[in-house]
């Protein structure tokens, strides 16, 4: 059965179709364009979920939402593909990122975008908030040293998870050469041919 990806433009549903292609699943796309002047998603997408965020996947009459939740249920129909590595120390390792992505590198981004829409009255703020920032970036840069990916040395759905926030810190929260592994990381996935696939079928990304 082909799943459906509710896709809205430069959100995180992009994980989702790159995901799918890394494990070739048959999948439709269809695409919403954010509210030109709010930036959110349309309300065409409470059609689908009562939340009206993306992504969305429907698969028969499962719907789901919440990327980390997709994730982890395309793993499963994936028979464990980019799933958990072998070893317990990896296991946790891949979980912790699985997680830490949205749970604890988001919020300090979302709240920098915030501030930055503030103008003047937000610069106050926006140290602090960018110390913060530098703090999980440090830490991201000091677990590359000795592996290549998040988990483990091979690439898993972890390393998937962490993309967007990686890509947002880099367009708009101070990553940059200072940090080389991250930086080198991130050209990694740009050059892998699922994510190449995945930008050609989700459309235009300013992340990437």
């Amino acid at each position: 059965m082909t799943i459906i990806v509710h896709h809205l433009e430069n959100s995180r549903s992009q994980r989702i179709l790159w995901m799918l292609e890394e494990m070739e699943l048959p999948y439709e796309v269809k695409r919403y364009q954010r509210n030109p002047k709010t930036m959110l998603a349309p309300p065409e997408l409470k059609a689908v979920h009562p939340l009206g965020k993306s992504p969305l996947i429907e698969d028969g009459e499962t719907v789901l939402a919440e990327t980390g939740a997709i994730v982890e249920y395309l793993v499963e129909k994936g028979d464990g593909a980019l799933g958990p590595p072998p070893h317990r120390q990896a296991i946790l390792r891949y979980r912790q990122f699985l997680h830490y992505a949205e749970g604890s590198l988001m919020p300090p981004l979302l709240i920098m975008l915030v501030v930055g829409r503030m103008g003047i009255l937000g610069r106050p703020a926006r140290p602090r908030i960018q110390a913060m920032i530098d703090q999980h970036l440090d830490y991201l840069e000091g677990e590359l040293a000795d592996r290549a990916w998040f988990a483990c040395d091979d690439f898993t759905a972890a390393d998937i998870m962490m993309s967007f926030p990686l890509e947002a810190s880099r367009q708009r929260a101070g990553l940059d050469s200072r940090r080389p592994r991250l930086i080198d990381w991130l050209n990694r996935i740009h050059a892998r041919p699922a994510y190449r696939a995945a930008l050609e079928r989700g459309g235009p990304y300013a992340f990437a």
